[in-house]
């Protein structure tokens, strides 16, 4: 390997342990407690290194918001590709978003805003970030393929699904107590009845 190409894996390496870092640090202390300087003490590095990678704090975030929007979508992707069927495919990716919610729950209020302010501002509307609204999207034209529905009509449903959903997972997160047992019926009935009527 070339010195050149020695550090520029070197390089890679150390934005990949300052995005590990933050991330460690969102999960054990919460987003509000990151700053550049506990980063840069959790690797032992200075904190003007790690401004050479990223501006400031708002970069960082914005980079591990797309991150978190990639898992989801390999997530969501897994999911479809388990069934043959459109309406199946959209259950089990809302399915694979409700989990994600709570398996990954640091990625997911830095990605929403749940109980923080939300990092979508800083983060551009690049493919990493569009891709799981763009999955079901398409899956939601093909199961409406019929009726030959207009960006509006899907977009009207995508809403509504994502308000259902979003909205069952953040007062999860900001209160407990409610079963989940519940949480799952709801959930359920909500999905299915929304796959019902459009695919009607």
């Amino acid at each position: 390997m070339g010195s050149k190409d020695r550090i520029l894996r070197l390089k890679e390496e150390t934005r990949c342990n300052i995005l590990d870092a933050a991330l460690t640090i969102g999960k054990e202390e919460g987003w509000q407690a990151l700053s550049m300087r506990k980063i840069a003490d959790k690797i032992e590095y200075t904190a003007p290194i790690i401004y050479e990678y990223f501006s400031n704090k708002d970069a960082l975030l914005s980079e591990v918001t797309k991150k978190g929007f990639t898992l989801l979508s390999m997530e969501m992707q897994k999911a479809k590709a388990r069934h043959d069927t459109p309406a199946k495919q959209l259950e089990a990716m809302w399915m694979a978003y409700w989990d994600f919610a709570f398996a990954e729950k640091e990625f997911y209020q830095l990605m929403f805003g749940v109980e923080m302010n939300c990092c979508m501002d800083q983060v551009t509307l690049s493919d990493d970030v569009a891709k799981p609204s763009d999955l079901i999207w398409d899956v939601m034209r093909e199961l409406t393929k019929e009726k030959n529905p207009s960006d509006d009509y899907i977009c009207k449903w995508y809403y509504t699904f994502w308000s259902v959903v979003h909205g069952l997972i953040s007062i999860n997160i900001v209160r407990q107590g409610v079963s989940d047992e519940i949480n799952q019926r709801v959930l359920s009935d909500a999905i299915t009845g929304i796959i019902n009527v459009i695919s009607k």
